[in-house]
């Protein structure tokens, strides 16, 4: 009876270990994946949030300003005529 429990022992300390060398192996093929895509990312040319939010906001502010020209002229065109 004690061989037997031996063996349970034994093949219990196996798949613990198994365990572990699968774990280590998801969490190293994890760090690669996100290195890669942190590589491939960082060379296109896609830009942040903070970047794309900035320049809407400029071209937004260029429309207005563009609008309030436009209203402008129009109002200066027909005082002229």
């Amino acid at each position: 009876m004690q061989t037997r429990n031996k063996v349970f022992d034994d093949i219990s300390q196996l798949m613990t270990n198994a365990m572990g060398v699968a774990q280590g192996a998801k969490d190293e093929a994890e760090t690669a994946m996100k290195s890669w895509m942190d590589r491939w990312l960082a060379d296109r040319d896609f830009v942040t949030r903070e970047e794309f939010d900035a320049v809407r906001a400029m071209a937004q502010k260029a429309r207005e300003e563009n609008e309030a020209l436009k209203a402008r002229l129009e109002v200066l065109e027909k005082k002229k005529k």
